[in-house]
């Protein structure tokens, strides 16, 4: 690691996990409260009271510009951290929020934020029950950060890993790939397209609820900073598994394959904000496949590959010209602060 933090150590790649194991996860004692604690490095964390587990999730949002194509940082931020919640396996309940605003920020702006965190809470049917305000001075921020903590809760003992990936598991994922970071980086660098790009944030419980309902779900995780090349080698990696997918399967829209052609990046890096993979035993794909498909949030999702005993800790991807190659874990989101 380099002696300095740069943008790239927060961009969900492999620096952000050298970060996170190196420098944060190292340095703290007590990582386990009972169930699934920071060791684990998942999405969250769970505490199990009598017969249910507890699921927690915490994350900071600062993104730029605070609105864009879909969305918003309120929006984000209520839709991800309960997105974090939901891909393990737990019904999200409550947000606490904590907000840290910039001296000169407008009240309407912010007034708006809220306006859109609440209608996404609705949205998720959790409520926004705590939270904490600050200001900082003019020039020591860049207009808002947002802090969010879901709490949700599933059965002791059902709580959804990303360790819990085997060989012979197929791989699904809700919809289509690399809309959020590709629509607001596009929105950023004010760039025009015949089809507007729009954020994909969403709650992606509703197809998670589905999938569980079939049964057969091994692990689910949500490919936000890093992508699905992250998401998928943190799967690859913490399962000591190898990880197929085919390219000519992969659920992208012809407008983010040409904005990032354009712009010179690869989609499967680019974060989404309201997608699920799902890793699911073979025998259930299908039907786990047309429940998910049931859904708003998952009309267009796809089987893009499967788990094998085959070149474990690595993602390969058959191309669609008949070749192979690595897909290797991105040092970070070519996209920064997008959530």
């Amino acid at each position: 690691m380099s002696e300095e933090i740069t943008l790239a150590h927060g961009a969900g790649g492999r620096l952000m996990e050298e970060l996170i194991e190196q420098v944060i996860a190292a340095n703290i004692t007590n990582k386990n409260a009972g169930g699934v604690g920071l060791e684990a490095l998942d999405d969250g964390a769970s505490l199990r009271v009598g017969d249910y587990e507890i699921v927690i999730a915490t994350d900071a949002h600062t993104v730029s510009p605070l609105f864009f194509p879909g969305g918003d940082i309120g929006k984000l931020a209520v839709y991800g951290t309960a997105n974090d919640v939901a891909v393990m396996g737990a019904k999200p309940l409550a947000i606490a929020s904590a907000l840290v605003i910039e001296e000169g920020l407008p009240k309407e702006e912010l007034e708006k934020v809220i306006k859109s965190m609440d209608a996404a809470a609705r949205e998720c049917g959790v409520a926004i029950v705590t939270g904490d305000t600050k200001v900082v001075e003019r020039g020591k921020l860049d207009k808002l950060v947002v802090t969010t903590t879901g709490v949700g809760i599933t059965e002791r003992g059902r709580v959804i890993t990303d360790a819990g990936v085997e060989p012979g598991d197929v791989i699904i994922i809700t919809g289509t790939i690399g809309d959020h970071g590709t629509a607001l980086l596009a929105f950023r660098e004010g760039f025009e397209f015949e089809t507007t790009l729009e954020s994909d944030v969403a709650p992606v419980w509703p197809a998670v609820e589905r999938a569980l309902r079939v049964g057969g779900v091994k692990a689910m995780k949500d490919p936000t900073r890093g992508g699905v090349a992250s998401a998928l080698n943190e799967w690859a990696a913490k399962a000591n598994v190898g990880i197929v997918i085919r390219e000519s399967d992969l659920p992208i829209r012809e407008e983010v394959l040409s904005a990032c052609e354009l712009l010179g990046i690869d989609p499967l890096s680019v974060g989404n904000e309201g997608k699920a993979l799902i890793a699911v035993e073979r025998e259930k794909a299908e039907e786990v496949l047309s429940a998910v498909r049931s859904t708003k949030v998952g009309k267009n999702a796809a089987i893009i590959g499967e788990v094998t005993s085959e070149h474990p800790k690595r993602v390969v991807m058959e191309t669609e010209i008949g070749g192979k190659r690595i897909l290797d874990w991105p040092l970070a989101d070519p996209v920064p602060r997008i959530c």
